[in-house]
Order: structure tokens, then C-alpha cells, then sequence
């Protein structure tokens, strides 16, 4: 669920004649000092290297984020971070915080809330439509589901995703989130598992060919096939709510950025922490993630 509306413009993609040559720079230079892209750091030697754990052997050449990590989620809006954290995840039109690990915000599977007129502007046939042929609406949170049901649409929304993943490369991300994978749930039918999991590969493709990591966002259904995706971590809302950290963490080996809400549903932060404090990386956040200064914001972590 994405919980601040933003552009719906795309970052302007990489001419493939700038990409090439800047490859062929990056790789002359890694010969040079003997680095690799999953160093996680540009060649330049007194750049600041992100906090972040290298890869599994046979896996993408990504930064992977380390278990445990302290992580705050900024997606409402970017804010210097508290004390203590090493991780961040922000929108991907905002800056990621110096220094740290930072995950790009990307609403893949839906519109953002005030994007519509966009959308049916440019890219009407993309739109989820019922019967009626009226777009498809997840209510709770004012956003129309994408159709990624047949492999042609989901090529054409690749192109439009696939340009915001790339803008979080430029911009100095180390990973992505990808919203909105369950939205089949919200489909009235109309997507299945198979759709969204088909897109999500194409994705994860995208985002490894550009050097970073992604990230499962929340849907249980779909664990079972996170190393076929291509998923290297999981970002959830609400898994000690739903006794569901136990499952993002085994299939992750602990890599889980998990967000609870505060004063949503019975189990307390507290218990949270005590539970799952040691493994994950754990943190209680307002239901609007507001920036740090505005009235309502919470912060904490175990």
C-alpha cells in the first residue's frame, strides 16, 4: 500500500550510448583498483560505502542490506534520519540519505493516489477495467490497479516501471520496493498470482541489470517463489500483526525491513521487539509515515 501520492512522471531513462560508455568507464576503472559492482560502492575510492552485506554466491552482483540493520521508513517523505539508523526507505523522487542503505519507493502494481488523469492520458489500456469498463479501484487507499494480465501490457508497463528503477540507479540507491505486488487480491478476479509474479520477475531483472537490489513487499503467497522472482529481501508492513515475520525471515535469512503501525491491530511493539527484535530489523511508524517535525510523526525502533 503506498501511503503519499506523487508524481507519475518517469525519470528521463539512459540514452543506451551514455549507458554503454558509462559501463565501459566503470569497468576500465574496476580493473584499475581491483573493486566489483557488489562492493557497493562507485569506483571513485573515497566514496562512502552504504552499509550492506555482499551477495550469496551465484546471485545478482547487488548490495544486499544486512540482517538486524536499523531501518526507517520515509516513503511519506525524506528526513534526516534518527540515530542509529544504517537504512532507509524513501520515494523515488526524493534523495537517498548519505552514507546509509538506501531502498527506492516504487508504486509498481497500482497508480499513485492523483495519477489517474495521467494514466488515462497516456496509458489507458494499462488500467485494470471491470466488466463496465471502469478501472478497478483499491478504496483503501485511492488507487487504480494496473493490468499486468496479459505479457503485452505487462512489456508495455515495464517500459514505464522499468524507467523509475532505473531513476533510482541514477540516483543513488542501493535497492527497490516494488509496491503492490498483491494486488490481485484487489483485482475482482481479474489477475492472478501468476500475472503479478511474471511482472515482478521482469522487474527484479530490471533492477539487478541496474545494480540493485529488490525487495518483496509483503504477500505471503508469493514466498515460496521469491529465488525464482529474483527477490533478495522483504520489506512488510504489519508481519508481527499477522504472524507473518516468521516466514519473511526464514526465506530471507533475516534480510526484512518489517513496519508496524502504531495503534494498528493487538499485538503491542513491545512484543514485536521481543520476538523478532534480534532477527529483523524492526520498526513502529505513524499510519501516514509523516516526516520527522510534523504533528502525528512516530519513530521508534526495538
Amino acid at each position: 500500500m503506498t501511503r503519499r501520492a506523487r508524481s507519475p512522471f518517469s525519470r528521463r531513462r539512459r540514452a543506451a550510448a551514455g549507458m554503454a560508455a558509462g559501463l565501459a568507464a566503470v569497468l576500465g576503472a574496476c580493473v584499475l583498483a581491483s573493486c566489483s559492482v557488489a562492493d557497493g560502492a562507485p569506483a571513485d575510492a573515497g566514496s562512502e560505502r552504504p552499509a550492506g552485506s555482499q551477495p550469496p554466491a551465484g546471485s545478482a552482483d547487488v548490495l544486499l542490506p544486512t540482517a538486524g540493520m536499523e531501518f526507517d521508513y520515509q516513503i511519506g517523505g525524506g528526513y534526516t534520519p534518527p540515530e542509529g539508523v544504517r537504512a532507509v526507505s524513501r520515494d523515488r523522487e526524493d534523495d537517498p540519505a548519505p552514507g546509509l542503505y538506501n531502498v527506492c519507493y516504487v508504486n509498481a502494481f497500482q497508480t499513485q493516489p492523483g495519477a489517474l488523469s495521467w494514466w488515462q492520458d497516456t496509458h489507458p489500456g494499462l488500467l485494470l477495467r471491470d466488466d463496465d469498463g471502469e478501472p478497478i479501484i483499491d478504496e483503501g487507499w485511492d488507487e487504480v490497479l494496473l493490468d499486468t494480465s496479459t505479457a503485452a501490457r505487462r512489456t508495455e508497463l515495464a517500459e514505464i516501471v522499468g524507467d523509475w528503477i532505473d531513476g533510482c540507479a541514477e540516483s543513488g540507491f542501493q535497492a527497490v520496493e516494488p509496491d503492490n505486488l498483491d494486488s490481485f487480491e484487489r483485482s475482482k478476479g481479474r489477475l492472478t498470482q501468476e500475472h503479478n509474479a511474471a511482472f515482478a520477475e521482469t522487474l527484479a531483472a530490471r533492477a539487478h541489470g541496474d545494480g540493485l537490489a529488490i525487495g518483496q513487499k509483503n504477500t505471503t503467497d508469493l514466498l515460496g517463489r521469491h529465488a525464482e522472482i529474483g527477490f533478495d529481501f522483504a520489506v512488510t508492513e504489519e508481519c508481527a500483526q499477522f504472524d507473518e515475520c516468521d516466514a519473511y525471515a526464514d526465506a530471507y535469512e533475516d534480510r526484512v525491513f518489517a513496519v508496524e503501525y502504531e495503534g494498528e491491530g493487538d499485538v503491542s511493539f513491545e512484543e514485536s521487539c521481543s520476538t523478532w527484535g534480534a532477527r529483523i530489523s524492526l520498526v513502529l511508524r505513524d499510519l501516514d509515515v509523516r516526516p520527522a517535525g510534523e504533528k502525528g510523526y512516530v519513530h521508534r525502533t526495538c
